[in-house]
């Protein structure tokens, strides 16, 4: 771990840079950035950002989901005059280490995401209330937003100057945002993309950039009119108390209530071991409100989440993540069908959408990921989802040493066949069969089944299915194998095979900040001595390698 952890759980009673207040069924969220507290030796000026931002944002975010439902509208502003947001803080991309940046654009995206999925599932609908300036990151939050409006007031703008002024791009999501989910055509996104100045006034309406313009006489009181009416029809639900997620960290040794991180520094590798409930599920909707955050599915999925963060950007040097469970299977499988029996409530469906963000954000880590089934594990319903999830499965064939411990098993229920969806709207199962619909059909038919370590193979389920004798050889040499690879050359590989059939707009934006970004921030045009990100606001030019490549 590094000497100084960045940590993701925070509260809004800790927020140094985001105003959250709720008003009814509307709640504001406004940037006023502290120029002095950002996670590195820079200043976070003109409501620039850096991932501690993002971090306050995304529980922001997390928050108006489950503690305030009753929100139909959320509106995201700045109590900074004449400048909504100017972006990502380009000294900290410049100082910043090219994983931690890569990482930090992968955070900021799915944060983004997460927005866009609350106003889908959730009844939460975003509005952006840009004041002033709205550039890079800036207008790329924007861009998440349901509608955008802008001050007419002769100088706010939108922008995306990276590719002019930085020697890199748009890649979390702004350009994918601007022509798929906007439909600006391609010349006029073209023009956008290679403008320092940006866009303004009724151009940036005319092109699709904005959705309306409001005067500034009336703009504070415009856009709270519009939140209003877009939360008018929300009804009044009492949400539940997220508190603070309780974390131990002893040595190599990373603790929570349902989940434990086991560090492995000289293999390069790190076993994430998920208990299940050790108590049936509530009687009714009503009892799983009362226990709220203590409820065992969004407890484990609160510390899973967590574990994945705090692994991606903490522990760089942990390429493999053995994805391990615990407990008793009908146990896991009671509470799936609770999930599943009173999916309409809207606290069982928030933590069914928790669940599946939480499950992609497996899909988006550059870790190499390996399933283990064994004795006593309890990979069942929704948590046969992380062995779906994996890179590789391996599970143990044959009767445990131990004549108390359970043989291996591995359960499918109708949670595997799509309520925890991809990012390209597949279920894991049909992603795994992508074009081999028999076998798809089978292991949907097997639903319901308790499978074998020799059904399980049989099926596709699983890698590999090892006896005791192979058992400990096998997976030692495939451990050895992953660390002795390239990271950079598992990476892309990872990046390439999770994710088949249909290409949807996370799938975009994804792919390219693993591909296109993670090239150009390593070029020397942008992180080079004589780069656009070394050179921004020296007064010196950035001298460019003008082949193209």
């Amino acid at each position: 771990m590094t000497p100084e952890a960045i940590d993701f759980r925070t509260h809004p009673t800790r927020y140094r840079h985001w105003r959250l207040t709720i008003d009814g069924p509307v709640a504001r969220l406004d940037l006023d950035v502290d120029e002095q507290a950002g996670l590195g030796d820079y200043e976070l000026k003109m409501n620039s950002y850096d991932l501690g931002v993002d971090i306050e944002l995304n529980d922001a975010v997390q928050r108006l989901r489950f503690e305030h439902p009753e929100v139909g509208a959320v509106l995201i502003g700045s109590l900074h005059d004449r400048v909504f947001c100017s972006g990502a803080n380009i000294t900290m991309l410049a100082e910043s280490s090219h994983a931690l940046k890569v990482n930090f654009c992968k955070f900021t995206n799915e944060t983004r995401l997460a927005m866009e999925d609350a106003t889908r599932n959730s009844g939460q609908r975003y509005l952006a209330a840009i004041n002033g300036t709205a550039a890079g990151g800036g207008y790329e939050l924007a861009l998440a937003c349901d509608s955008i409006m802008l001050v007419d007031d002769g100088s706010a703008s939108v922008a995306l100057p990276e590719l002019p002024l930085l020697g890199v791009l748009p890649a979390t999501g702004g350009l994918t945002r601007l022509v798929d989910k906007r439909h600006v055509r391609r010349d006029l996104a073209d023009v956008v993309a290679t403008t320092e100045e940006g866009v303004k006034g009724k151009r940036a309406l005319d092109w699709g950039l904005v959705d309306e313009l409001i005067p500034g006489s009336r703009f504070a009181e415009e856009t709270v009119r519009r939140a209003r009416d877009d939360a008018a029809d929300k009804p009044t639900v009492q949400g539940i108390e997220l508190r603070d997620l309780q974390r131990t960290i002893e040595g190599d040794v990373i603790s929570y209530q349902y989940l434990r991180i086991e560090i492995d520094r000289e293999g390069r590798a790190a076993t994430i071991r998920i208990f299940g409930p050790s108590e049936p599920p509530p009687a009714d909707p009503k009892a799983a409100t009362d226990l709220g955050d203590a409820f065992w599915p969004l407890a484990v999925t609160r510390a899973l989440e967590d574990a994945l963060l705090h692994l991606r950007v903490n522990e760089f040097e942990i390429g493999t993540l053995l994805l391990v469970t615990e407990g008793v299977p009908d146990l896991v499988l009671a509470h799936d069908g609770f999930l599943r029996d009173h999916a309409e409530h809207w606290l069982i469906a928030e933590i069914i959408l928790f669940l599946t963000r939480t499950l992609k954000r497996i899909d988006v880590t550059s870790r190499s990921t390996i399933a283990l089934v064994e004795p006593g594990s309890c990979f069942a319903g929704l948590l046969t989802e992380l062995a779906l999830a994996a890179d590789r499965s391996y599970m143990f064939d044959g009767m445990p040493d131990d004549a108390a411990t359970r043989p291996a098993e591995l359960q499918l229920t109708e949670m595997n066949l799509g309520a925890l969806p991809m990012g390209n709207g597949l279920s894991r199962l049909a992603t795994r069969f992508w074009g081999r619909p028999d076998a798809l059909a089978d292991a949907e038919n097997a639903a319901g089944r308790r499978l074998s370590a020799g059904d399980a193979e049989a099926l596709g389920l699983v890698t590999f299915a090892l006896d005791a004798i192979d058992w400990e050889d096998e997976l030692r040499l495939a451990l050895e194998e992953r660390a002795s690879f390239s990271p950079d050359s598992l990476t892309a590989m990872e990046a390439n095979l999770r994710f088949v059939g249909p290409e949807t707009m996370e799938t975009k934006i994804f792919g390219r900040l693993s591909a296109w970004q993670n090239w150009v921030f390593q070029r020397p045009n942008a992180s080079g001595e004589a780069g656009a990100l070394r050179r921004y606001r020296t007064g010196r030019r950035p001298e460019f390698d003008k082949k193209r490549a």
